[in-house]
């Protein structure tokens, strides 16, 4: 009897408990619902909250990507109360190609792309087709023709190839923005071989002249110039190509042989590509262990490996004091494979594990895409633009990413060293 009572009581709790959960469902679902649509609204404040510092972060860029790309605009109509060439050669130290500020470039470039040619000769020596130019004025200039279309790539060797007169063009700019400033002027321009440089060559010169079809031809006097084979064409008879300007006579030119040049054997290595201490031999040297131009040196691979130049096998300082800039010139060997970064031409700077902290810094303002937009915009205003094809510019952006990430490693690997050296170390 009392195990029945016990079931009728459980029954009716259970019945209880079920009528009441019925006539309170309603309440509870929108309780529900109400605490889960509360719960839903935190990520969604945080997505915003997230996305207004992405948003913050884009317009930081856009606005320094501004700022640069004013910095380095060219305006080719700047008023000059003197000769262009006279204006060129004041801007010159011991130490720069040119200042900081210098509106006066674009109408030294106008002039290097407009002025009358009034002789032309056979290049300087070197192992590439170029020719000696004397302007309007007087001022001697470098021409460097075009050989290749601004798409083609090439793959074989870092160093393959002839020159690519537009990577001068693109060369000069970078140097600018990285703020080198060790690069000389360098402007497009296109040449009539009829007009401009028959009537005015060298018998030289003169001489290496040939027609290949309705195309004007010569092939000059270096290294590699061997004859017809060798020769470079104009369309019929218009040659495109890069003019560089001559740097002034008050400042002769040392050449040294750069510590980290490649042997160009293959299956033969340098002595730096299989010792991973080099540097310290380098620095046992007195250019290297006093004074800048180590440090030089390794500002100069970072822009190499920027441009993609791994032929820098020597290099030339204006003078040959210690102080004397380490110039950054011949850099027709870039701009080749967008699509390979070669690390070794940052020897130099991960073997040291130093660099001066502005460099360092100034990479840090270019990351995130700055570099290319900033580029970009200042090289579509040379007279034979576009200069880079498309692919270069992520090219440039990735290989600063990667410097930067190279002297990342430098500052964990030795702890309690300086890597980042200032303005008394430069």
């Amino acid at each position: 009897m009392r195990r029945k009572w016990r079931v009728v009581v459980c029954l009716t709790v259970i019945f209880i408990l079920y009528v009441s959960y019925k006539i309170l469902e309603p309440d509870i679902k929108r309780e529900i619902i109400q605490a889960d649509s509360i719960i839903k609204e935190v990520p969604v404040v945080m997505e915003d909250n997230s996305r207004l510092s992405e948003e913050e972060a884009d317009t930081d860029v856009e606005k320094l990507v501004k700022e640069l790309q004013k910095k380095y605009w060219i305006n080719f109509h700047y008023p000059l109360k003197d000769s262009p060439w006279r204006v060129a050669e004041k801007m010159v130290t011991e130490r720069e190609v040119h200042p900081e500020y210098a509106p006066e470039i674009g109408s030294i470039l106008k002039a290097m792309a407009t002025r009358k040619i009034l002789s032309a000769d056979t290049g300087y020596k070197g192992t590439q087709l170029k020719l000696t130019l004397i302007l309007e004025g007087g001022q001697i200039v470098a021409f460097k023709p075009r050989w290749y279309r601004r798409e083609e790539i090439f793959t074989e060797t870092p160093y393959s190839g002839a020159d690519r007169h537009n990577g001068e063009i693109a060369a000069f700019h970078l140097n600018r923005i990285m703020e080198f400033r060790r690069t000389p002027l360098a402007v497009g321009r296109k040449i009539n071989l009829n007009t401009e440089i028959i009537p005015n060559g060298s018998e030289q010169l003169l001489k290496t002249f040939f027609v290949n079809g309705s195309n004007t031809c010569f092939y000059g006097k270096c290294y590699y110039c061997k004859g017809e084979e060798t020769g470079v064409c104009g369309e019929e008879d218009i040659l495109e190509g890069t003019v560089i300007l001559w740097l002034p006579r008050a400042y002769p030119l040392k050449t040294h042989r750069h510590p980290w040049a490649r042997t160009y054997v293959t299956g033969k290595l340098a002595q730096w590509e299989k010792d991973p201490n080099y540097c310290t031999a380098v620095q046992a040297s007195h250019i290297y262990s006093q004074g800048p131009r180590l440090l030089d040196l390794i500002d100069t691979a970072i822009f190499d490996f920027l441009i993609g130049n791994a032929d820098r096998h020597r290099y030339e300082t204006l003078g040959n004091q210690m102080e004397s800039v380490f110039l950054m010139l011949d850099n027709g060997k870039s701009f080749g494979n967008p699509f390979h970064d070669e690390i070794s031409i940052l020897a130099p700077l991960y073997q040291c594990c130093i660099v001066r902290d502005e460099t360092y810094k100034r990479l840090l303002t270019l990351k995130k895409g700055v570099l290319s937009k900033v580029l970009r915009q200042v090289l579509k205003q040379d007279p034979i633009s576009p200069i880079l094809a498309e692919q270069h510019y992520p090219a440039l952006d990735r290989r600063v990413t990667i410097a930067l990430e190279k002297i990342q490693t430098c500052i964990d690997k030795v702890p309690g060293k300086t890597v980042l050296v200032g303005k008394k170390g430069s």
